[in-house]
């Protein structure tokens, strides 16, 4: 890279931090009245950011993106499953609520293939790929576009697969199963319905004809289960953050290691290394969601950048631009419930979310006052004290507002290193668009 290139990038990335804090300040709520009464302006000035960002991005790859197409709401299966998911409404079964949120939920799904089509489009291809493969309309292939449908099916369908209940304890294994008929009827659909996704997302795969991109997602789809199992979980496996004091106890009795590079900055292919890492706040919440989500869509965009026949390097900066996109989404998630000064009646928030890891680390009491009573099921927790906790310490959620500022950045330096086109300029606003979703 020349001097003038480098010159060019730290010019960009100081004037986008700066930007973006500017932004970030002038839109913190504090706890004081006059801000309170803004919050749901506030609010909607965000969602319009949102979907206006998403709006432009859409008419640059084409159209919108999604599996959810014409060719999919017209099958037999998709039918069948929407027509027996309406007999569990009104049921007390999860996957109502997962189909909801699928539904309704704020930062719907189609968003990750919008990503891959505008990276792909950022990007461009090889000059050698066959005009029959180009969708020239909108500056993609069509291998890629249908790589976009791919990682929706694949992340609708872990969303799905999580909406199955657990009908008995490890205990009475083995004995008769409830006589609640929705219940196993819901994790029949459930089952099924991830199923029938996964199955179509990996056919669609094999039909790209590509055995190292075919490699390359398989394992993207091994780091999504190996984030299932990992951490202590509750009955129905949701998970719960490590003991602080375990860690801390660990840290006492060995000497300090130097932090390790992680795996993917070398190859990342290979599986995430688990030891020395639960307990640690930062690098348990990255480890988790790098796994949950961040690889899927990091290595979507690389396969994406595959499929085009562009250089390894650029395909790696594709990868880090995608994971940490991921990672910087998520932190604005977590960070969502605690915009609210107060829990909703019977809301939950996510005990593996950055602000209660970060809080535990600065309080491991509320580890042995509240959270260990989710080890048999975290309905047990009493979660408006724990939002409360945190709220009024108000540390971790600075921590958590940092971790989000870092990875933004970091997806950001790599986007920066993409020729500048309307694609680029359509990331780089749904990244700012982010900052309050």
């Amino acid at each position: 890279m020349s001097l003038s290139r480098i010159y060019s990038t730290r010019k960009f990335l100081t004037n986008f931090n700066m930007k973006f804090h500017q932004i970030k300040n002038a839109r913190l709520i504090s706890s004081t009245m006059e801000s309170r009464e803004k919050l749901a302006t506030s609010k909607m000035v965000a969602k319009n950011e949102w979907n206006r960002a998403l709006s432009e991005a859409e008419k640059i790859v084409g159209y919108q993106t999604s599996f959810l197409s014409l060719r999919y709401l017209l099958s037999d299966e998709i039918t069948n499953l929407a027509l027996h998911l309406r007999k569990l409404i009104g049921s007390a079964h999860p996957l109502v609520n997962t189909a909801k949120s699928l539904i309704y939920g704020q930062n719907n799904l189609q968003t990750w293939g919008l990503i891959v089509l505008l990276v792909s489009k950022a990007a461009g291809h090889a000059a050698d790929v066959p005009e029959m493969e180009q969708d020239k309309s909108a500056g993609v292939l069509i291998s890629q576009r249908t790589l976009a449908e791919v990682v929706e099916m694949v992340r609708t369908a872990n969303l799905i697969h999580q909406g199955v209940f657990n009908l008995q304890h490890l205990q009475n294994a083995g004995n008769n199963l409830s006589s609640d008929s929705d219940m196993i009827f819901g994790n029949k659909i459930a089952l099924l319905g991830g199923d029938y996704l996964l199955g179509s997302a990996c056919a669609q795969i094999g039909r790209l004809k590509n055995q190292e991109l075919n490699e390359l997602m398989c394992t993207a789809f091994r780091d999504m289960a190996d984030s299932h199992f990992i951490g202590e979980r509750d009955v129905q496996n949701i998970p719960l953050p490590a003991d602080p004091k375990k860690k801390a106890e660990e840290q006492e009795a060995t000497e300090k290691a130097i932090k390790e590079i992680p795996i993917d900055r070398v190859d990342n292919k290979k599986p995430f290394n688990l030891q020395s890492v639960m307990g640690s706040p930062e690098d348990e919440w990255t480890l988790r969601h790098t796994l949950a989500e961040g690889t899927l869509l990091g290595k979507s965009c690389q396969s994406a950048l595959l499929l085009a026949k562009q250089p390894e390097e650029l395909q790696r900066q594709a990868y880090f631009f995608g994971k940490h996109l991921s990672l910087a989404w998520q932190a604005s998630i977590d960070l969502e419930p605690f915009r609210l000064n107060k829990l909703p009646p019977d809301a939950k928030i996510s005990l593996i979310s950055a602000p209660v890891l970060f809080h535990l680390e600065h309080d491991p009491t509320l580890y042995e006052r509240e959270i260990k009573k989710g080890i048999e099921s975290v309905d047990d927790i009493d979660y408006q004290k724990v939002h409360s906790e945190i709220l009024n310490s108000s540390l971790a959620i600075e921590k958590t507002r940092e971790l989000q500022s870092k990875h933004t950045l970091l997806a950001m330096a790599e986007l920066y290193k993409f020729p500048n086109c309307d694609a680029r300029t359509a990331l780089e606003n749904i990244i700012m668009a982010m900052q309050d979703n």
